[in-house]
């Protein structure tokens, strides 16, 4: 087999799991809808209706269920079990698909909430191909990075711009360099990449610097092991310019150094997969 049809063949296997079906009515366990909750008490059961979701990753529960990794715009990471979802005849099974806009509906009192509303908003071309990879990549960094129900609207309205600019001619590592630190800032560990932290003055672009994961950059020194980067190319990050040649190779060293280190060195799957088909 050629190696083009071996990383075809690895393609379409993933497509044809997750790629979404032809629309279906919206579906509901219950007829009542709730309003938003009020601030939960503990043991207090929460009931959330209409709420804007993606699915992050799934898995069997039993036999005829579902385990949702979730994540949602007001309410962050929440994990649901929707029952009967793998039933032969369930209208479930093809709406709960990644990369694609759910309005669920939700209830219950521990942490595994149970699913009673979905309705597929549509309007979202599916990601295909290498896109289809990134998608998984930006899932496994909310998964490892986020905790859960911890709202966080400014990243989930980020998720869904960098979903649709993959289904666009954009460059694909602008976006992933932009996330990646987007998911840093926004869970509160990124360093501000427009300050030596040595001196409290901007970056200069003509100098050589290291970023510490929890000082940010200062200038290079002898014996370093962390990634070298020009001071240009931390400017252009925080400009979110990423046309330079020099800048997206150096970034991404930089961003793969930094989500090591918050990741605690725990490899992140979808990367090396990715790799890995490239180099078939």
């Amino acid at each position: 087999m050629s190696e083009h049809g071996v990383k075809s063949d690895v393609l379409t296997a993933v497509v044809a799991d997750n790629t979404p079906r032809p629309p279906v009515a919206g579906w509901r366990a219950s007829s009542s809808v709730a309003p938003r909750p009020e601030p939960k008490r503990r043991g207090q059961e929460t009931r959330v209706s209409g709420q804007t979701a993606y699915v992050l990753h799934r898995h069997m529960y039993k036999e005829s269920s579902l385990i949702l990794d979730v994540f949602s715009r007001d309410y962050g990471r929440v994990v649901l079990v929707a029952k009967g979802a793998k039933r032969p005849h369930s209208r479930l099974r093809h709406v709960l698909q990644s990369f694609q806009p759910l309005l669920l509906g939700w209830s219950g009192r521990t942490e595994l909430r149970t699913l009673f509303s979905v309705e597929w908003m549509g309007g979202v071309a599916p990601l295909e191909n290498a896109a289809l990879f990134y998608g998984f990549y930006l899932n496994e960094l909310l998964l490892k990075l986020l905790a859960r129900e911890d709202p966080h609207p400014a990243l989930f309205d980020h998720y869904v711009r960098a979903l649709t600019r993959f289904t666009r001619s954009e460059s694909p590592q602008a976006v992933l360099r932009q996330f990646e630190l987007a998911v840093l800032k926004e869970t509160g560990v990124a360093a501000d990449l427009s300050v030596n932290r040595s001196n409290g003055q901007p970056i200069e672009p003509d100098e050589v610097y290291v970023v510490e994961p929890e000082g940010g950059p200062r200038p290079a020194q002898m014996g370093d092991t962390l990634p070298r980067v020009a001071g240009q190319t931390l400017i252009d990050m925080v400009n979110e310019d990423y046309g330079s040649a020099m800048t997206q190779t150096q970034s991404k060293l930089l961003m793969r150094s930094l989500l090591t280190y918050h990741l605690n060195g725990v490899p992140i799957q979808t990367r090396q997969i990715l790799i890995d088909l490239l180099q078939l």
